[in-house]
Order: C-alpha cells, then sequence, then structure tokens
C-alpha cells in the first residue's frame, strides 16, 4: 500500500519539511526517525511511504509535519487532527494533499479543551455524521476524494457546503449545494466525491448553509480553491484544506479573577475552599461570565506559618494545599459529629475580615488526623483511590515521604535532616511499606491529596455543567525547600535564586527566593518533569495562566549571597568581553567597575549623620583611598544576618538599607564561566553613584554599551530559549494556554507568542510600547487577555488615589474628560473603566472581582487599599484578602448582576 503526502509548504533557504505518525514507517513520532519530505516544486513537499496491506482497519493512521531550521530548531505544525481513516486504506494508493496547520492561527485555540468541552461542545454545528461516509461517489460510482476542513465557529444549526464548477461540485448552485457531515471525531467537516468525469483544474469553495432554514448564508473569503488532477487507477484523494476562511475573531468572553483563599461563603471555615467555587459559579453563570480564573492552589506548608501563605513558593509542583480541603464533604458516619464540635471555631474564623492562615491550618490539619484513622480503610481499599494512586505514584509517594520528614525533623530544609537528605527511592519505599512506623504519617498526606483531588475535581465539572471554565495558574519556582528540589536536585541551580529587575513597582527589583531551572538538563529527557505537570493540571483546569512566561526566555538569575533583585542578571546572557571595551575607547578598571564604588560623599548621601558610624563598624581603606567592606559585611546576606541578629530599629534598618546599596554599586558583574574577561552590566547602572563619578565620555560610551547589552545582542538566543521549551510543552496539553508577558518584555517575546497562539496578558497600567503613559484595550489583540489589575497591583480604586497625577492623566487622555479629575474613583469612573475593557477586541476580559463590585456604590468595600492582595518585593506580605461579602449575599444582587450581564451582552461577551 503505497501513501503519498503532499504539503502546501514555502520553505526558507536551509530549512527542510518531515512526516511523523503513530506507525514505525512514519518514525512512531519521534522526530529522529520521521520521514523527510522532498522538494516537489514551488508549492509542495512531497513523501511517499509504503506500508503493508494488513493495517489494522480499526487502527487509523495519525501523523503530523515538523519544519526544521537551518540551526537544527524544529516547529511542528499543531494539533494530533491529521488522520487517514481506515476505510480509505482498501484502496493501493492514497494520495494526501495537506495544508500546514501553522500553531498560531487564531482558529486552533477553538479546540482546545475550554471549547471543545464547554463553549463549543459537540453537537454545537455541522451535520454529524455517525459513520465515516462509505467510499462511493453519487449514482453509486466510486468516490475518488475526500475534502475535509475545519470550520470551528459555526453557529447552532449551521454547516458547511462545498460548490464549485462541475456536476459533482453543483455548478455552483447556492439552492441545492452538497453539504459537508462531520469526520474524523468531530474536529473536520468533510464529503466524499467521485470526480472521475471532472475537468481538470477545478475552481470550488466552501460556503455557509444554515440547515434548520435550508438556506445558504455565504461564501468563504478568499481566492477560489483550485484542485489539479490526481486521479489514477485505485488511487483515493485526501484534499485537507485547513481552515475555512471565516471571521476566527468574532468569539469574546469574560471572567472573574480571585484566589481560592478569598472566597468567602455562609459555609466557609474562614478561608476559600474548592467547594466555594460552586457558588461562585452560580453565581458567575447568573451574571454572564463565562470563566474563573484563580491563583497556584498546591501545597506551600513549609514552616506551618503564616509565612506559607504565599501561594507560589511551592514545596510541591503537583500536590494540592490541604488548607482547601472541605472538612464537612471530608467526613462520614459518625466522624460529622465530631465535625459539629468544630462549628462555633469555624464561625469564629469565617466571620474574620481577612484569612486567618495559621489557625484555619491548624483547625483542619487538627480535624483530619481524628478521623483518618476510622475512615482511611475505606478510602485506600476504593478501586477509585487505587486508580488515583497509581496515575499520581511518580509525585504523591516523594511527595508524602517529604511532608512526614519535613514534620519530624521540624523544618523543610532537607539539608539539615539528620536521615534522608538525600533523596534514595528505596529509603523512600522502606519509610513508606506497611509495617514501618511512618506509614500511618506517609498514609495521612496521601489520604489528604486524594480528597482534595475529588474535591476540586468536582467543583471544576460543576463549573462546566453552569457554562463556565476554570484556569488555573504554573508557578514559574518552586520552593527550593521543596519535594521537587529534593528528589530531583539536579534539575535545579540551588545556588541561585529567581526574581525580576527592578521596575516602578519594585525599584531594588524581586527575589523571589526559587532556584532557577537547570534547563539543559531538563531538556535530557524531553522536559519529562514540565510535561508531567502540566498533564496533572489537565485533570483539573481547562485554561491556565504561565506564570512570568519571560522565564521560559531567561530567567533573572540572582546570586545567593544576594538579598536584593538588583543584584541579578539575566540567564542565559552573552556577556561583554574586554575586547569590546577597548573597541568603543572605555577604559575599562575592573576593581573601578566590578567593585562597590565608597567614598565619603557616597557615605554622606546614603547615611547622612549616620556615616561616621557606618565607616567605623562597617569599611575599612582599600589602597585606592576609597573604602571596602569589612569581610563579614561583604555580601547583603552577610549583612542581614548580622541586623538579624540585632534589635530591630529604624536606624538599623536604615542602615542595613544603606549597606545593601553600598553593595550593589557597581557598573559590572563578572560572568562566572570567564572570569576576567567577561562581564554584564549591572541592570540601571546610570542610576549608581558610581557610574555618576565616571569622567562624561565614559559615561557615554558605557550608556551605549548597556544599552546594546539588554535591548538589542540577546533577542535571538532568547528566542532560542524559548523555542527549545514552549513548543514542547504546549503540546503536552490541550488546555487553552495564556502568558502573563508582563515586566521587561524582550522584543522577541511577541513574535514567539504569536508563533505559538499563546494568549498574552494586556495590563492597561503596564503599557509594553515604550514611551506611553498606558495601554489601550481596544488596541488590544485578539489572542489576549485584557485586565485593569492583577493580584500583584493594587485594584483600580486603590490606583486611582495612589498618585493623583496619574490619575489625572488618565481622566484626561483614557477617559477623554476635561478639568479636574475626583480624588476618589467614583463607580461612574470604575464602571467606564470595566467597559473599556468589555468593548476590546481581546478573546477574554478579566477582572478581579474588586473591580467589578467598584462599579456598585453599594457593594464596594468601604476602603478600597484593604483589596491589595499582595505587594511585589514585600517579604512581609501575608496573603489574606477575604471577599468582604459572602457569595450567597452576591447572588441576591440582583441589580448589580442584572447590570453586569447587559454590559457583557452589549460586548458581545454574553
Amino acid at each position: 500500500m503505497k501513501l503519498t503526502f503532499q504539503l502546501r509548504f514555502h520553505t526558507e533557504y536551509g530549512q527542510s519539511l518531515l512526516l511523523s505518525g503513530n506507525r514505525k514507517e512514519l518514525g512512531d513520532r519521534e522526530l529522529d526517525k520521521a520521514v523527510p519530505l522532498e522538494y516537489l516544486n514551488p508549492e509542495f513537499w512531497q513523501a511517499t511511504v509504503r506500508l503493508p496491506q494488513d493495517v489494522p482497519a480499526n487502527a487509523p493512521i495519525r501523523y503530523h509535519y515538523a519544519l526544521r531550521n537551518a540551526d537544527g530548531s524544529f516547529v511542528e505544525d499543531w494539533g494530533h487532527g491529521n488522520v487517514i481513516d481506515s476505510t480509505v486504506l482498501e484502496k493501493q494508493e492514497v494520495l494526501i494533499v495537506d495544508s500546514w496547520n501553522h500553531p498560531g492561527y487564531v482558529e486552533n485555540a477553538f479546540y482546545t479543551t475550554p471549547f471543545k468541552q464547554v463553549f463549543l461542545k459537540p453537537p454545537h454545528a455541522g451535520l454529524q455524521s455517525p459513520a465515516p461516509p462509505a467510499l462511493s461517489g453519487p449514482g453509486g460510482a466510486g468516490a475518488t476524494h475526500t475534502f475535509k476542513v475545519k470550520a470551528p465557529l459555526l453557529a447552532g444549526g449551521q454547516t458547511l457546503c462545498l460548490l464549485g464548477q462541475g456536476a459533482a461540485f453543483g455548478n455552483w448552485n447556492t439552492g441545492n449545494p452538497l453539504l459537508l457531515r462531520r469526520l474524523d471525531g468531530g474536529d473536520f467537516l468533510g464529503a466524499r466525491l467521485d470526480l472521475s468525469a471532472g475537468s481538470f483544474p477545478l475552481a470550488y469553495k466552501y460556503g455557509v448553509y444554515d440547515v434548520e432554514k435550508k438556506a445558504f448564508i455565504r461564501y468563504e473569503g478568499g481566492r477560489n480553491r483550485t484542485l489539479h488532477n490526481t486521479l489514477a487507477p485505485r488511487r483515493h484523494t485526501i484534499v485537507n484544506d485547513g481552515f475555512v476562511v471565516l471571521p476566527a475573531n468574532t468569539w469574546k468572553g469574560a471572567g472573574v479573577a480571585i484566589p481560592v483563599f478569598s472566597l468567602r461563603s455562609e459555609n466557609s471555615f474562614g478561608i476559600g475552599e474548592f467547594a466555594d467555587l460552586k457558588p461562585l459559579a452560580d453565581w458567575g453563570s447568573q451574571a454572564g461570565l463565562k470563566l474563573i480564573q484563580i491563583l497556584p492552589v498546591n501545597d506551600t506548608t513549609a514552616t506551618h506559618s503564616w509565612m506559607d501563605s504565599y501561594p507560589y513558593n511551592t514545596i510541591s509542583a503537583f500536590a494540592l494545599h490541604p488548607i482547601y480541603l472541605n472538612l464537612e464533604r471530608l467526613a462520614a458516619g459518625p466522624n460529622k459529629l465530631l465535625l459539629a464540635r468544630l462549628e462555633p471555631e469555624r464561625k469564629r474564623l469565617n466571620a474574620l475580615e481577612t484569612v486567618d492562615y495559621e489557625a484555619v491550618l491548624r483547625a483542619k490539619l487538627g480535624f483530619i488526623k481524628q478521623i483518618f484513622p476510622s475512615q482511611k480503610r475505606q478510602t485506600f481499599e476504593s478501586g477509585d483511590y487505587q486508580r488515583f494512586f497509581a496515575a499520581n505514584r511518580r509525585w504523591l509517594a516523594p511527595y508524602a515521604a517529604f511532608c512526614h520528614l519535613r514534620d519530624t525533623h521540624g523544618t523543610s530544609d532537607f539539608n539539615r535532616w539528620p536521615a534522608c537528605s538525600q533523596f534514595r527511592a528505596e529509603e523512600i519505599d522502606r519509610l513508606a511499606s506497611e509495617n514501618s512506623a511512618a506509614a500511618d504519617d506517609i498514609g495521612l498526606s496521601c489520604f489528604i491529596q486524594y480528597h482534595l483531588h475529588l474535591q476540586l475535581k468536582e467543583a471544576a465539572e460543576y463549573l462546566h455543567s453552569r457554562g463556565l471554565i476554570l484556569k488555573g495558574d504554573v508557578p514559574i519556582g518552586v520552593s527550593r525547600c521543596g519535594a521537587d528540589a529534593w528528589e530531583q536536585p539536579g534539575l535545579y541551580h540551588l545556588d541561585f535564586q529567581t526574581g525580576a529587575p527592578p521596575d516602578a513597582f519594585a525599584t531594588k527589583g524581586q527575589n523571589w527566593g526559587f532556584p532557577t531551572y537547570n534547563w539543559p538538563r531538563m531538556k535530557q529527557d524531553g522536559f519529562a518533569w514540565w510535561k508531567r505537570r502540566f498533564e496533572q493540571m489537565s485533570g483539573y483546569f481547562d485554561a491556565f495562566r504561565v506564570d512570568h512566561i519571560l522565564g521560559f526566555f531567561r530567567i533573572w538569575s540572582i546570586p545567593s549571597h544576594a538579598v536584593e533583585g538588583i543584584l541579578g542578571r539575566f540567564a542565559p546572557a552573552i556577556p561583554v568581553g574586554l575586547d569590546e571595551f577597548d573597541q568603543r575607547g572605555i577604559e575599562f578598571d575592573r576593581d573601578r567597575f566590578t567593585r562597590p564604588y565608597i567614598t565619603d560623599p557616597v557615605l554622606k548621601d546614603v547615611f547622612g549623620r549616620d556615616h561616621a558610624t557606618v565607616k567605623r563598624e562597617y569599611l575599612v581603606v582599600d589602597p585606592s583611598g576609597r573604602y571596602s567592606l569589612k569581610p563579614g559585611f561583604a555580601t547583603q546576606r552577610q549583612v542581614e544576618r548580622h541586623f538579624a541578629a540585632l534589635k530591630e530599629s529604624r536606624r538599623n534598618a536604615r542602615i542595613r538599607a544603606g549597606l545593601y546599596e553600598l553593595i550593589a554599586n557597581v557598573i559590572v558583574f563578572e560572568d562566572g564561566d570567564a572570569p576576567g574577561r567577561s562581564f554584564h552590566f549591572r541592570f540601571d547602572m546610570e542610576k549608581t553613584s558610581s557610574f555618576r563619578n565616571l569622567p562624561p565620555a565614559s559615561q557615554s560610551q558605557l550608556s551605549e554599551l548597556y544599552e546594546d547589552y539588554f535591548y538589542r545582542r540577546q533577542d535571538d538566543c532568547w528566542m532560542k530559549e524559548a523555542m527549545q521549551k514552549l513548543p514542547a510543552l504546549k503540546r503536552v496539553t490541550n488546555m487553552l494556554v495564556c502568558g502573563e508577558d508582563l515586566g521587561l518584555v524582550p522584543r522577541c517575546v511577541p513574535e514567539v507568542m504569536r508563533q505559538l497562539g499563546l494568549l498574552s496578558l494586556e495590563i492597561q497600567r503596564m503599557p509594553k510600547e515604550f514611551g506611553r503613559a498606558f495601554s489601550r484595550p481596544q488596541e488590544a489583540p485578539y489572542l489576549s487577555v485584557v485586565m485593569p489589575s492583577t493580584h500583584d497591583m493594587s485594584t483600580v480604586r486603590a490606583w486611582w488615589e495612589e498618585d493623583r497625577g496619574r490619575s489625572q492623566d488618565f481622566f484626561n487622555h483614557e477617559l477623554g474628560r476635561t478639568g479636574p479629575a475626583p480624588r476618589r474613583c467614583e463607580a461612574w469612573i470604575n464602571r467606564a473603566i470595566v467597559l473599556q475593557h468589555l468593548q476590546s477586541p481581546a478573546m477574554w476580559s478579566l477582572f478581579q472581582l474588586p473591580d467589578l463590585l467598584g462599579m456598585d456604590p453599594t457593594l464596594r468595600r468601604p476602603d478600597p487599599a484593604s483589596e491589595r492582595i499582595n505587594v511585589p518585593g514585600d517579604a512581609d506580605n501575608r496573603w489574606h484578602y477575604r471577599m468582604h461579602l459572602t457569595l450567597e449575599q452576591l447572588q441576591q444582587a440582583t441589580r448589580f448582576n442584572q447590570d453586569l450581564r447587559e454590559c457583557l451582552r452589549l460586548a458581545g461577551r454574553c
């Protein structure tokens, strides 16, 4: 049996194409074994494959294409939808005329989980075909051709029709066109025709037909399609025309973003739970919303203190947080009576304005441990639990052992454990064995994770029943003292920390404390850890937000001896060589450029009246006549430890901050791989007193080199980094993927996201275009999410009052109002901002709940500052924000809900 594949594709010099599929003749889906295509003509590339005659009738051939670039990198076409149905394999020869499915095509978004499972769930449109059409054409003659095409946004009652020249195509008769039916599991619409009497080349087009009204609606856009003569004895031709040419930017939705811990219902236990997603979905459906976005819900329990309230410092990228477990649904039989004794504490905690993280966790874990002995057998012997454990054992067993060792040794820092500080699978198996003293403790974590799984799965399914989807959040990092780093330390650079460079919200940068990823090591096994992570998320979520997607291009890497993010640099990054300084006429003084620049004027400027004390206690004079920090204070971590042992006071805090500033007062950092020969610029170099005290000519030359280093030379390097990782990870899941692409965005990022069809995040207060004060929602790309604020920012109302100049500028230029801006963000202003976002062309408009409630003076919180969830860069931030209304009260706010629904309807989002 002969299969000939012809792919329409215009390559560039150095590129080639490959064919990969689910049979050994097609490389068993391994690109290094894929079949190379040969250049046929300017329009097509071609490959021929011969199969044995005994291909199983129930085994369709699935395949896709890959483009190999001149540099050896690959770009694969999108999806797994290329199928050769076994019914056509009875022919001696099959010719497949294919279209490349570019991952960035907008239409691909509508074949992701949210649309296939909820919004456009079949049978939504298109005539259904319960079985593949027989290989026969009009009049009973054998069918020579199968035409197939995708049309994701057909309305209910509509299908596609095929029109063209010749009798088989109906001679362009729109009154009685050939109607297409669902093929290949529902993604494709198609028809089989006998074109043996056709006159080639044949011109044809697809159109939209209303089956219920029996009316032709319109032709697809673009020129007529053309089919050249492909007839041959015992050959069947499959023409895959890709996507029909119809508008693909018409679907829009709106949603609410709120952390699970912030939810408040009458049945909550002082914190939001997975069960509270159900009444939130009831309200969302009532108001016309289509999406609920939450923050990470992974376990962060490292210290059992409020510091664990930080949802991005996960001790496991797979485990869910025990604090979100609903005890009423967990307790069975007599244990419900035990739960009744906790009712006074539940009511007390639930009445609090904010989350008392420690008290909630203590109460919940105490109760779970109390009922575990009486419920464990029923759980562990159930077939559903055993299937759950088998599917998740790879991460669940190490995580459960980690939790036991954490609590046994009183710390999550595994480096300090007297035993099992290094992960060994055989030791963990012995620890978890049935006769081990630790078996019950380890079993408790498995018990908790199973019930969390059930409750989150149930909540997600309930959202679907109400017409909403659930969007999760993938943290960019993991805890350096967590189960992932303990089990596979080689996947991380534990001697570095991740963070972000300085910006308007954090002038000293951010230090998140997570270890950086060892991407070369991760690549060796095809990014298996990341793939498992995404696969596990797809069991609960329909879409997800990739936190700090810029980290897949380059990460802000901070040495372990630093406290502030300002001492970091991008990794990877192409350094500046010594020769480059020389070429620009810069006299490079290694000591002057790499060591902190400390002089008497600098000390007086930084410390004021304390400069003499600082000079005496922390500095020594060096041979150059400047000062150096004493050995015990040479790094920010050393300074931090010193002041941690002293009594906290304003003066000590001021001196500590000043010493941090001195340590960061450098121009370049030495490159660790080539010390003395290559260097990296310190971010915001021009703001340092070290730079300001250089000669003007040196300043000018250094500034030019600095601009080149940060804004030009790295782009190709960072694009290649991202294209090694993101395509492989995106193929693992069919969730809709959104990237949090905020901050210092490299020029290559928008293009990569467009190429991969990833939705960008557009925040009005964080414009991506240099020199603009605000971005405009009406200018957002379709594949994007527009939001007026995020959890890392103040809400609209609070922001309005923070900077009078900014709000005045916004009032005049973005709202188009004259005169002075109101000092408070009145309800009509908040509403106007919400409407700007709803009327955006973006696929999604999302809002923090307070930004929606801010439209109603009777529902908004009295103090807008209390609505903020997080302050980036504040290590002492407590993540404890809660709704001030219950979800039940929100459902009863009929006037507000009707008004919001009408706003969504008028914007085409409901």
